[in-house]
């Protein structure tokens, strides 16, 4: 397997743009997406840990940046990657028009659990989106860890009744997820288990394979260092993976299609519509959802528009300072990029 080692930090820092673009709607917390672009030889690759993150978690999102820019990505095995509808915690109301967003999906993850909301806004959001793409659609939930085991087993069983595909991070700690599948199945309630923070968030993202805590895991190319150390997650997992972003712009998404598209199985729709969220993005063609799938293809950046996007930013400064400090994480362990 290919690797690298770490371009210098004036290199990345002579190489890098910072971006901002508005969302849609609020998600995440968020009205703004800020990310760090940077150009390499093989490419552009996106540096954008969530603001909160410290420099030890944000590296390996570096790490990911430098692999796309001076690396590229493993062969790919399919030509398309099959994409969800992302539904934010929005109204019922508002279900439709996101929807519409994300041409021909026929999957959706939906946004619940979220703070200041109950489970009737939960139940009112996935009835609707049940009722909009009809009954043939499969709709999976996204709890970001926001449930107890008890609250989980409730709210589960009150939403199984709209088809659920399966239940993201319904609660924060692998033990829980694992209590909770087996509550799950003594009270007869059909909905699976993925692991998603405690894949990505983990010292040990393989114990959530130990401790037979979910049915599948979602994996992010970022948060796991990059295409290659994903792949080798998802091997020593065992369990079927579903590639999912992290509001990315195109050049972010693009590393999850390379991801995706190199798993030698990919058994469900993956997450990675999620520029249909933006209300711009940086590439000349944006990679948006086509009859519910993304091709594989090359991400352009044009001059113009990545100075506009940059313009945008006031937090230049800030960025070039975290890019210091995670480099300097990286360094520190004699990092080799796609190890």
């Amino acid at each position: 397997m290919p690797t690298r080692a770490l371009p210098a930090l004036d290199e990345l820092l002579g190489q890098m743009s910072v971006v901002t673009i508005p969302l849609h709607t609020r998600f995440r917390g968020v009205t703004h997406r800020e990310a760090v672009l940077i150009h390499g030889p093989a490419g552009w690759g996106e540096f954008a840990p969530f603001l909160e993150y410290a420099p030890d978690e944000a590296a390996r999102w570096l790490a990911a940046a430098v692999e796309a820019a001076w690396l590229g990505w493993p062969k790919p095995v399919r030509e398309a990657v099959p994409v969800n509808a992302t539904v934010p915690a929005v109204a019922a109301h508002e279900v439709a028009g996101v929807v519409a967003r994300f041409d021909g999906c026929r999957t959706a993850k939906v946004k619940v659990a979220e703070r200041g909301q109950s489970l009737d806004d939960d139940l009112a959001r996935v009835a609707e989106v049940r009722r909009v793409m009809g009954p043939g659609a499969r709709v999976r939930v996204d709890a970001n860890g926001g449930w107890s085991v008890d609250d989980a087993l409730r709210a589960l069983g009150a939403l199984s009744r709209h088809g659920l595909e399966y239940a993201e991070q319904p609660c924060a700690t692998v033990e829980e997820l694992a209590a909770l599948r087996i509550a799950l199945a003594r009270n007869g309630i059909d909905v699976a288990v993925a692991a998603d923070e405690s894949v990505r968030k983990a010292e040990d993202p393989l114990r959530v394979a130990r401790l037979e805590a979910a049915d599948l895991v979602v994996v992010k190319v970022a948060p796991l260092g990059g295409v290659r150390a994903a792949l080798r997650v998802v091997e020593a997992c065992g369990l079927p993976a579903v590639v999912s972003s992290a509001l990315d712009t195109s050049v972010g998404i693009r590393a999850g299609v390379a991801l995706a598209a190199a798993l030698p199985s990919l058994e469900h729709a993956c997450g990675l519509g999620t520029v249909a969220l933006l209300e711009g993005d940086v590439a000349a063609a944006p990679l948006l959802p086509s009859g519910g799938a993304l091709g594989i293809r090359p991400v352009e950046v044009p001059p113009d528009r990545l100075d506009a996007l940059a313009a945008a930013s006031r937090r230049t400064a800030w960025w070039r300072d975290r890019v210091a400090a995670c480099h300097a994480v990286l360094a520190s362990g004699s990092a080799s990029i796609g190890a």
